[in-house]
């Protein structure tokens, strides 16, 4: 099984990045405990500040993989075209947002992108990629054995 998991923009300054709200460590520090956990599953990672990398990353790997973990930043609060991408993709895509987002800002509340994603995660820390990891093996379970 593959999976692909995407950040967006500032998600490159975890661990340094206002670590009250989103932690202390890296996702490159967090990387290698997903890949222990499911070495069965071939995890890639990509991130960008840039939508439009972000959208040709996803349409790239979107027909090649089994699933995409996203975390679109900001982005999700404005990307009529990652929307638009996602919609377009065969490959399941679980949105997943390290703080709750609804315990943020009002602008934080909306989401262009979940009425397109297969689910959304948000409010465990940088748990909400494992859990999203879990969600898209759920929906695989005989991809699970092989």
């Amino acid at each position: 099984m593959k999976i692909l998991i995407v950040n967006g923009p500032n998600l490159n300054l975890l661990g340094q990045r206002e670590p009250g709200i989103y932690g202390t460590s890296s996702f490159d520090q967090y990387l290698p405990q997903l890949q222990a956990r499911y070495p069965d599953v071939q995890l890639s990672y990509y991130q960008s500040n840039v939508e439009g990398l972000l959208i040709d990353k996803l349409q790239e790997a979107g027909f090649e993989v089994d699933g995409i973990v996203l975390n679109a930043g900001a982005y999700t609060h404005t990307s009529i075209a990652l929307h638009d991408c996602i919609r377009s993709l065969p490959a399941p895509v679980v949105e997943v947002h390290i703080s709750n987002v609804h315990k943020r800002e009002e602008f934080r509340h909306h989401s262009y992108l979940s009425p397109v994603c297969a689910g959304v995660i948000c409010g465990f820390g940088l748990d909400s990629y494992r859990l999203a990891i879990e969600a898209l093996l759920a929906s695989f379970p005989q991809k699970n054995h092989e």
